[in-house]
């Protein structure tokens, strides 16, 4: 049997983040209809200056594919010791029916996709229909790749930006404003940038409370990226005690999301999560109910988007002739 091999440029010809954040859709419909089989994620924290390296592992019943995605980050010495990027990402996918290997592709952009795609669904899902203002804490890949999706499916009228590092978050607004046209304001403190959010998006590396519960205006939608390992935390843990909080898998957030702060704390129980994106997608359970309440939407990120979302690169390649095969075995 041959393999077929996808590069970097190859996979961002072979889908658009509209087509991203339909696969993302299924992929959590999927989770939460009993097509998934999803262990638990690993990941090796390396010593300093180095950053992390996560495996994820999925199997996706309907179209018998399982995929595993090994995805590094915080590197930050890579380029100039190494000259390969601080984070990368490789994404094998396998059919189910022999556990035979069909694809290697690169999987950096598409962890960055599928990333984007999760914010914007819980946008249509959780924020005020009238939502308008976006707050964006952090300003690198992420934040970015956030707009682009949430671009998609709302118009957004004004971007307020904060950022620890002065000089990106600069480049921010002027990349910003010159891909989309969206205003951006560069505020003085992460308090000044909250006040002003419709829609929350934190998306750093942080390590401790970035952004406090009273800054928080009722009727915001909290997009919570950033935490998905212990040690790593964005939220004062008290936004959560009057929030609705939906995950995109419990058992992971409540382990390593945002979620296990107010948990560990004795802020919330497991029983005031709301629940997953899935059961709101598929009317199993409610999504905003009013204008006033503070939505959650902490996502740590699952082996099921890599799945549906690298199986749709790997049937474009293939109806498009993209790509190269050969022989592994």
């Amino acid at each position: 049997m041959k393999t077929l091999l996808l590069k970097k440029e190859e996979v961002s010809r072979l889908i658009c983040m509209r087509e991203v954040i339909g696969t993302v859709e299924d992929a959590y419909k999927a989770f939460n209809s009993n097509q998934v089989v999803q262990p638990g994620y690993i990941g090796i924290h390396l010593p300093s200056p180095r950053g992390e390296i996560d495996f994820k592992l999925g199997y996706y019943k309907p179209n018998e594919i399982i995929s595993m995605k090994a995805s590094s980050g915080g590197f930050i010495n890579n380029l100039t010791a190494h000259g390969v990027p601080s984070g990368m990402g490789t994404i094998l996918l396998f059919d189910a029916r022999s556990c035979a290997l069909i694809c290697v592709m690169d999987g950096s952009l598409i962890t960055g996709l599928r990333t984007g795609a999760s914010g914007s669904i819980s946008v249509k899902a959780l924020a005020r229909k009238k939502a308008k203002t976006i707050t964006s804490i952090g300003t690198g890949n992420q934040a970015r790749m956030q707009i682009r999706a949430i671009n998609e499916i709302m118009k957004i009228e004004e971007i307020h930006a904060w950022d620890s590092n002065p000089d990106t978050l600069s480049k921010y607004k002027t990349d910003i404003e010159s891909e989309f046209g969206i205003p951006v304001v560069m505020a003085n403190s992460k308090k000044e940038a909250v006040a002003q959010a419709d829609i929350l998006i934190t998306t750093t590396r942080g390590k401790g409370s970035l952004v406090e519960a009273d800054w928080v205006k009722p009727g915001t939608h909290i997009v919570a990226i950033g935490t998905d390992q212990l040690g790593k935390q964005e939220l004062d843990p008290e936004i959560f005690r009057n929030a609705k909080i939906v995950n995109d898998s419990i058992e992971q957030c409540i382990e390593k999301g945002e979620t296990w702060h107010p948990l560990n704390k004795n802020i919330i129980t497991k029983y005031d999560i709301h629940g997953e994106i899935g059961e709101i997608l598929l009317g199993k359970k409610p999504g905003r109910e009013n204008d006033n309440e503070i939505t959650i939407f902490d996502s740590t990120g699952m082996a099921i988007q890599d799945n549906t979302t690298s199986a749709r690169i790997y049937q474009n390649a293939i109806e498009r002739k993209v790509g190269t095969f050969f022989e592994f075995l």
